[in-house]
């Protein structure tokens, strides 16, 4: 695809789709003391300068290299381009991020925090209004029943947990489900997949939580977002189709959306100018962004034929035709 095509396509039907942006306002940190978590609880807030009856995005990160990115403080290309068209979106720090490191390094759950970092979505929605009222000028204006969760990479693993998959706690063996009923979409990024002989990458015995996922219980609505060069060979041989096994593995409602020519940062969504991003395309990102705000703007009013009508216009323009940024499938 040509930069000057594909950044036509998304910069017109982003227009037709979402309407006008309007200035985002950002405000962080939003303090939250948890008992029993080793650090407060630090959230950023990105929300539109205008309107009510704001749906919330739940913004997960994963890990990198950079120090900040993973925090609230990362993934500025999405958070941004939804605030602007119309959502809440709500960003934890982790206790995974980078940023904590010296902090909980020998803190109960780590490294990989699986559950903590589930606990924090939950107890983010416990305290929306505390949130809501912290938050200068948002006092009245989200819509608390429309609720979504976006995550990238281990992100995603926290999506699907929250999404209903079951886990095995490699720590006792248990089955454990931590499923968020007031989250009603989701869209996870460059998950990881399924465990079994399939998780035999040098990492599989340092991460051994990565395999010990059930998506088969996963039932709430999701778009599943996976780039075809995506290799994760550090945790598996079986290639780009593992990142896809969220889609593959889980119950529908499900929507698959494969990127072409995309790796694991799926063009940068992470930061801006991300060194990281081994395969920086502003204009797959900006196509993505647009995807999954249509997508999440369509489940999050299924009642709603113009946001039907927009979400199918936006895969038209952009995952059709000559120059397509992707596939999609549906189940």
């Amino acid at each position: 695809m040509s930069t000057s095509t594909s950044t036509s396509a998304a910069t017109s039907t982003s227009a037709t789709v979402l309407g006008t942006p309007v200035p985002v306002l950002s405000f962080s940190p939003v303090v939250l003391a948890v008992p029993g978590r080793p650090v407060d609880l630090q959230v950023r807030v990105s929300a539109p300068a205008t309107g009510t009856g704001l749906p919330v995005v739940l913004l997960s990160h994963g890990h990198g290299p950079s120090h900040h990115l993973s925090s609230l403080n990362g993934y500025a290309p999405l958070a941004n381009f939804w605030a602007a068209h119309g959502f809440v979106v709500v960003q934890p720090t982790h206790l995974t991020s980078r940023t904590l490191s010296h902090l909980v390094a020998d803190a109960p759950g780590a490294p990989d925090f699986w559950r903590s970092r589930a606990e924090d979505m939950t107890h983010v929605l416990d305290r929306i209004d505390l949130i809501e009222s912290a938050v200068p000028q948002l006092a009245g204006r989200i819509d608390h029943t429309k609720v979504a969760l976006a995550g990238h990479s281990f992100g995603g693993f926290t999506g699907a947990l929250l999404l209903g998959a079951g886990i095995t706690d490699p720590a006792t063996g248990n089955l454990v489900r931590v499923a968020e009923p007031r989250i009603k979409a989701g869209v996870l990024l460059a998950a990881p997949g399924r465990g079994g002989d399939v998780l035999n990458g040098p990492m599989a015995e340092l991460w051994p939580i990565i395999g010990a996922v059930d998506f088969s219980t996963m039932t709430a609505p999701a778009l599943v977002v996976a780039g075809d060069k995506d290799d994760s060979r550090h945790f598996t041989d079986m290639g780009p189709a593992w990142h896809a096994d969220p889609y593959a593995l889980a119950p529908g409602p499900k929507t698959l959306l494969t990127l072409f020519d995309a790796e694991h940062g799926l063009g940068g969504i992470a930061g801006y100018d991300a060194a990281e991003t081994t395969d920086e395309n502003p204009e797959r990102v900006a196509a993505l962004a647009l995807l999954t705000a249509a997508y999440l703007r369509a489940r999050l009013h299924p009642g709603d034929p113009e946001r039907q009508a927009a979400w199918q216009t936006a895969c038209e323009a952009l995952l059709s035709g000559p120059d397509p940024v992707g596939r999609i499938e549906f189940k």
